[in-house]
Protein backbone atom coordinates (compact mmCIF):
# COMPACT_ATOMS: atom_id res chain seq x y z
CA UNK A 1 0.00 0.00 0.00
CA UNK A 2 1.33 3.69 -1.04
CA UNK A 3 1.10 6.66 0.14
CA UNK A 4 -1.52 7.27 -2.21
CA UNK A 5 -3.51 5.15 -0.66
CA UNK A 6 -3.77 7.15 2.57
CA UNK A 7 -4.11 10.68 0.81
CA UNK A 8 -7.47 8.68 -1.16
CA UNK A 9 -8.88 7.78 2.34
CA UNK A 10 -8.86 11.12 3.45
CA UNK A 11 -11.36 11.99 0.87
CA UNK A 12 -13.21 9.04 0.84
CA UNK A 13 -14.01 9.64 4.58
CA UNK A 14 -15.33 13.01 4.26
CA UNK A 15 -17.77 11.52 1.33
CA UNK A 16 -18.99 8.73 3.82
CA UNK A 17 -22.64 9.02 4.68
CA UNK A 18 -22.57 6.04 7.30
CA UNK A 19 -20.42 5.06 10.19
CA UNK A 20 -20.40 1.42 9.26
CA UNK A 21 -18.71 2.87 5.84
CA UNK A 22 -15.94 5.23 7.24
CA UNK A 23 -14.76 1.86 9.22
CA UNK A 24 -14.62 -0.17 6.13
CA UNK A 25 -12.69 2.26 4.13
CA UNK A 26 -10.01 2.88 7.93
CA UNK A 27 -9.74 -0.58 8.36
CA UNK A 28 -8.77 -1.48 4.72
CA UNK A 29 -6.10 1.05 4.83
CA UNK A 30 -5.02 -0.17 8.04
CA UNK A 31 -4.80 -4.27 7.34
CA UNK A 32 -2.57 -3.27 4.31
CA UNK A 33 -0.39 -1.14 6.51
CA UNK A 34 -0.62 -5.17 8.89
CA UNK A 35 -2.50 -2.94 11.52
CA UNK A 36 -4.59 -5.90 12.50
CA UNK A 37 -5.56 -4.24 15.70
CA UNK A 38 -6.93 -0.15 16.13
CA UNK A 39 -8.95 1.74 18.40
CA UNK A 40 -10.57 4.93 17.78
CA UNK A 41 -12.33 7.05 20.95
CA UNK A 42 -13.09 10.24 22.78
CA UNK A 43 -10.90 10.68 25.75
CA UNK A 44 -12.43 8.72 28.33
CA UNK A 45 -13.40 9.85 31.43
CA UNK A 46 -12.70 8.86 35.35
CA UNK A 47 -15.05 6.50 36.87
CA UNK A 48 -17.27 5.55 33.45
CA UNK A 49 -16.80 2.03 31.32
CA UNK A 50 -14.23 3.20 28.51
CA UNK A 51 -16.66 1.31 26.20
CA UNK A 52 -18.92 4.43 26.13
CA UNK A 53 -16.26 6.26 24.42
CA UNK A 54 -15.53 4.46 21.84
CA UNK A 55 -16.12 5.42 18.04
CA UNK A 56 -14.66 2.28 16.37
CA UNK A 57 -11.99 -0.38 17.08
CA UNK A 58 -10.86 -3.97 16.84
CA UNK A 59 -8.67 -5.96 19.23
CA UNK A 60 -7.09 -9.61 19.89
CA UNK A 61 -10.00 -11.72 21.35
CA UNK A 62 -8.83 -12.13 24.53
CA UNK A 63 -7.10 -8.89 24.65
CA UNK A 64 -10.10 -6.70 26.15
CA UNK A 65 -10.73 -9.04 29.56
CA UNK A 66 -7.21 -9.25 30.04
CA UNK A 67 -6.78 -5.36 29.90
CA UNK A 68 -10.25 -4.90 32.62
CA UNK A 69 -9.21 -7.92 34.64
CA UNK A 70 -5.58 -7.45 35.24
CA UNK A 71 -7.05 -3.31 35.79
CA UNK A 72 -3.83 -2.22 33.13
CA UNK A 73 -5.59 1.17 32.76
CA UNK A 74 -4.07 2.60 35.97
CA UNK A 75 -0.54 1.75 34.24
CA UNK A 76 -0.90 1.61 30.90
CA UNK A 77 2.14 3.78 29.75
CA UNK A 78 0.64 4.54 26.33
CA UNK A 79 -2.45 5.79 27.99
CA UNK A 80 -0.58 7.75 30.77
CA UNK A 81 2.42 8.96 28.04
CA UNK A 82 -1.11 10.36 25.93
CA UNK A 83 -2.34 12.29 28.61
CA UNK A 84 0.76 14.85 27.97
CA UNK A 85 1.72 13.98 24.60
CA UNK A 86 1.24 16.67 21.72
CA UNK A 87 2.18 14.42 18.85
CA UNK A 88 2.01 10.78 17.62
CA UNK A 89 4.24 8.85 19.50
CA UNK A 90 5.25 4.65 18.82
CA UNK A 91 4.22 3.06 21.69
CA UNK A 92 7.83 1.69 22.97
CA UNK A 93 8.87 5.53 22.77
CA UNK A 94 5.78 5.63 25.83
CA UNK A 95 8.38 3.16 27.86
CA UNK A 96 11.81 4.86 27.17
CA UNK A 97 9.88 8.19 28.20
CA UNK A 98 8.31 6.13 31.65
CA UNK A 99 11.70 4.38 32.53
CA UNK A 100 12.45 5.84 35.85
CA UNK A 101 8.56 5.49 36.91
CA UNK A 102 7.71 3.49 40.03
CA UNK A 103 5.31 1.57 38.27
CA UNK A 104 7.64 0.53 35.34
CA UNK A 105 7.71 -3.45 36.41
CA UNK A 106 3.64 -3.59 36.02
CA UNK A 107 4.06 -1.87 32.79
CA UNK A 108 6.62 -4.57 31.60
CA UNK A 109 3.74 -7.16 32.68
CA UNK A 110 1.19 -5.43 30.56
CA UNK A 111 3.29 -4.84 27.58
CA UNK A 112 4.52 -8.27 27.42
CA UNK A 113 1.03 -9.84 27.57
CA UNK A 114 0.07 -7.04 24.86
CA UNK A 115 2.68 -8.84 22.95
CA UNK A 116 1.35 -12.12 24.00
CA UNK A 117 -1.85 -11.18 22.54
CA UNK A 118 -0.26 -9.89 18.90
CA UNK A 119 -0.18 -6.43 20.01
CA UNK A 120 3.67 -6.08 19.43
CA UNK A 121 4.04 -2.82 18.95
CA UNK A 122 1.76 0.15 17.72
CA UNK A 123 1.33 4.15 17.01
CA UNK A 124 -1.03 6.53 18.82
CA UNK A 125 -2.16 9.79 17.90
CA UNK A 126 -3.97 12.39 19.97
CA UNK A 127 -6.55 14.46 18.89
CA UNK A 128 -6.63 17.51 20.60
CA UNK A 129 -8.73 20.58 20.67
CA UNK A 130 -8.57 24.04 22.39
CA UNK A 131 -9.20 23.01 25.82
CA UNK A 132 -6.90 19.29 25.51
CA UNK A 133 -7.23 16.01 24.67
CA UNK A 134 -10.31 15.05 22.83
CA UNK A 135 -9.54 11.69 22.00
CA UNK A 136 -6.93 9.68 20.55
CA UNK A 137 -6.75 7.02 17.57
CA UNK A 138 -4.43 3.85 18.45
CA UNK A 139 -3.31 1.55 15.56
CA UNK A 140 -1.45 -1.70 16.14
CA UNK A 141 -0.37 -5.25 15.51
CA UNK A 142 2.87 -6.57 13.99
CA UNK A 143 5.88 -4.00 14.49
CA UNK A 144 6.11 -1.71 11.29
CA UNK A 145 7.91 1.06 10.65
CA UNK A 146 6.23 4.38 9.19
CA UNK A 147 7.64 7.28 7.22
CA UNK A 148 7.51 10.61 8.53
CA UNK A 149 5.45 10.95 5.93
CA UNK A 150 3.33 8.46 6.82
CA UNK A 151 3.19 8.88 10.35
CA UNK A 152 1.41 12.67 9.34
CA UNK A 153 -0.98 11.09 7.22
CA UNK A 154 -2.07 8.60 9.70
CA UNK A 155 -2.56 11.57 12.22
CA UNK A 156 -4.72 13.24 9.77
CA UNK A 157 -6.63 10.52 9.34
CA UNK A 158 -7.11 10.24 13.23
CA UNK A 159 -8.13 13.31 13.19
CA UNK A 160 -10.37 13.36 9.98
CA UNK A 161 -11.91 9.91 11.05
CA UNK A 162 -12.51 10.91 14.77
CA UNK A 163 -14.63 13.83 13.75
CA UNK A 164 -16.82 12.00 11.06
CA UNK A 165 -17.56 9.72 13.26
CA UNK A 166 -18.56 12.37 15.26
CA UNK A 167 -20.54 14.09 12.63
CA UNK A 168 -22.19 10.94 11.62
CA UNK A 169 -23.36 10.17 15.08
CA UNK A 170 -24.35 13.62 15.72
CA UNK A 171 -21.90 14.29 18.67
CA UNK A 172 -19.70 16.32 16.73
CA UNK A 173 -21.42 20.02 17.29
CA UNK A 174 -22.28 19.07 21.35
CA UNK A 175 -18.34 18.12 21.50
CA UNK A 176 -17.47 21.41 20.13
CA UNK A 177 -19.73 23.46 22.12
CA UNK A 178 -18.01 21.80 24.87
CA UNK A 179 -14.87 22.53 23.80
CA UNK A 180 -15.42 26.56 23.91
CA UNK A 181 -14.63 27.01 27.27
CA UNK A 182 -13.79 31.04 28.55
CA UNK A 183 -11.19 29.57 31.39
CA UNK A 184 -7.83 30.53 30.33
CA UNK A 185 -5.89 28.02 32.01
CA UNK A 186 -2.10 27.15 30.78
CA UNK A 187 -0.97 24.32 28.98
CA UNK A 188 0.65 22.87 32.80
CA UNK A 189 -2.83 22.95 34.18
CA UNK A 190 -4.36 21.68 31.87
CA UNK A 191 -1.93 18.76 32.21
CA UNK A 192 -2.34 18.88 36.26
CA UNK A 193 -6.08 19.23 35.82
CA UNK A 194 -6.57 16.23 33.49
CA UNK A 195 -4.32 14.04 36.14
CA UNK A 196 -6.99 15.20 39.06
CA UNK A 197 -9.51 14.22 36.74
CA UNK A 198 -7.76 10.82 36.85
CA UNK A 199 -8.29 10.61 40.81
CA UNK A 200 -4.26 10.78 41.26
CA UNK A 201 -2.81 12.53 44.44
CA UNK A 202 -0.50 15.88 44.82
CA UNK A 203 2.50 13.28 44.75
CA UNK A 204 1.78 10.99 42.14
CA UNK A 205 1.43 14.12 39.94
CA UNK A 206 4.48 15.38 41.06
CA UNK A 207 6.47 12.26 39.85
CA UNK A 208 4.72 11.73 36.70
CA UNK A 209 5.55 15.60 35.45
CA UNK A 210 8.68 15.72 37.69
CA UNK A 211 7.87 18.71 39.43
CA UNK A 212 7.40 19.35 43.32
CA UNK A 213 4.49 18.47 45.37
CA UNK A 214 4.45 22.01 46.48
CA UNK A 215 4.34 23.14 42.79
CA UNK A 216 1.69 20.49 42.03
CA UNK A 217 -0.14 22.51 44.94
CA UNK A 218 0.50 25.70 43.55
CA UNK A 219 -1.06 24.84 40.24
CA UNK A 220 -3.77 23.50 42.26
CA UNK A 221 -4.77 26.34 43.61
CA UNK A 222 -4.56 28.52 40.57
CA UNK A 223 -7.22 26.28 38.74
CA UNK A 224 -9.43 26.48 41.83
CA UNK A 225 -9.11 30.32 41.59
CA UNK A 226 -9.79 30.25 37.65
CA UNK A 227 -12.93 27.67 37.87
CA UNK A 228 -13.98 29.04 41.49
CA UNK A 229 -14.43 25.85 43.01
CA UNK A 230 -14.34 25.44 46.65
CA UNK A 231 -12.33 21.95 46.41
CA UNK A 232 -10.45 19.33 44.39
CA UNK A 233 -13.39 17.54 43.58
CA UNK A 234 -15.42 20.71 42.95
CA UNK A 235 -12.59 21.64 40.23
CA UNK A 236 -13.51 18.10 38.12
CA UNK A 237 -17.26 18.41 38.12
CA UNK A 238 -17.10 22.03 36.84
CA UNK A 239 -14.47 21.20 34.56
CA UNK A 240 -16.40 18.22 32.88
CA UNK A 241 -19.48 20.63 33.20
CA UNK A 242 -17.89 23.48 31.80
CA UNK A 243 -15.61 21.20 29.12
CA UNK A 244 -12.63 21.29 29.86
CA UNK A 245 -12.08 17.88 30.05
CA UNK A 246 -13.56 16.11 27.27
Amino acid sequence: MTIHSLLQLLVVIEECKLTKNVVVELELVLRSYKFDFYGLLRQPRPNVDIANFILAGRWPDNWPRTYASKRYLLVDPVARHLGRAQRPFRWRDAMIALKGDPLRRRMEQMMADARANGLVDGYIFPIHGRNGLLGSMTIGGDAVDLSPTELSLFDAVARKAFWRLLELRDEAQSLEEAAKGDVNLTKREMEVLNHLAEGMTSIEISKLLKISNHTVDWYTNSIQDKLKARNRQHIVAIAFRNGLIP
